[in-house]
């Protein structure tokens, strides 16, 4: 496959991250069910993974931990500044829930895909 369907896909999945945590917020809280309120919800994050997104090493390996790392980085600690600036305050609970599911989200179909390839790769070995 190449590397930039490799990096279409990657980006796709964590796009369909960040707007699942945005739903799984909006639900949570009993938010209306909007398309428009989901978008203004992952808005400020979205923002973030795109400046991640615009970083080498993101770039470089796309699905790779390293490059995980950075996107997750990215997405909470901007989002939360774009979301704290227009609602004037960030709970500290918030902060914490929103790094952790962000980080299960956006590390966790990296850590998949690298068990998956993995596991191909053993097989086609054998």
């Amino acid at each position: 496959m190449s590397l930039h369907r490799i990096a279409a896909l990657a980006l796709a999945a964590d796009v369909i991250a960040v707007v699942v945590f945005a739903a799984i917020g909006r639900i949570s809280h009993a938010e209306s069910g909007s398309l428009l309120g989901l978008l203004g919800t992952a808005a400020p994050f979205l923002v973030g993974l795109a400046a991640a997104w615009a970083t080498p090493v993101v770039r470089a390996q796309p699905p790779g931990l390293r490059a995980g790392a950075v996107v997750l980085a990215g997405t909470a600690v901007l989002g939360l500044a774009v979301r704290a600036a227009f609602t004037g305050r960030l709970p500290l609970s918030f902060a914490v829930v929103t790094v952790v599911t962000l980080a299960v989200l956006l590390l966790g179909w990296r850590a998949l895909s690298l068990l998956v390839s993995h596991r191909a790769a053993s097989r086609a070995l054998r």
